[in-house]
């Protein structure tokens, strides 16, 4: 048994930009031999939901209206941290594609719909202390 951490919305709560989740089935199921962990670092970060899609552009995550919000961002990721920290995380399983949680791929900047290699600023934060960090489609991969 392990404790994970897991993006929130991956389990059903209502904390996504637009103030919906996006509830996982595979990532539920997990529930039945680990103990999942729910985080929303954008909520932690002391964002609002629902609050304006943000993207990672130049360095910085820019909100689709113009607002710079990377320090809600950098607080989320920190406190997401320290919640995996007291609590032995290993494994994170993060929400894909978003600028907080996306691991590998990102949303570009241009708010077009298009992705480029990258991390979000918690999934980054995570892998520089050593936890293995998974999107809800890479649940096969995970290595527990």
């Amino acid at each position: 048994m392990a404790n994970i951490l897991v993006s929130a919305c991956l389990l059903g709560l209502e904390c996504r930009y637009k103030g919906d989740s996006c509830e996982n089935s595979a990532v539920l199921e997990l529930a039945k031999e680990h103990t999942l962990i729910p985080v929303c670092p954008e909520q932690l970060g002391g964002l609002a939901t629902p609050r304006a899609p943000s993207e990672i552009t130049a360095g910085k995550v820019m909100n689709n209206q113009g607002q710079d919000v990377t320090e809600n961002y950098r607080k989320g990721a920190e406190a997401a941290l320290r919640i995996a920290q007291l609590n032995g995380v290993k494994v994170a399983i993060l929400k894909a594609k978003s600028p907080s949680c996306g691991s590998g791929l990102i949303y570009d900047g241009s708010f077009s719909g298009s992705k480029i290699p990258g991390d979000g600023i918690s999934a980054a934060l995570l892998k520089e202390h050593d936890i293995a960090v998974y999107t809800e489609d890479e649940i096969n991969d995970i290595k527990l």
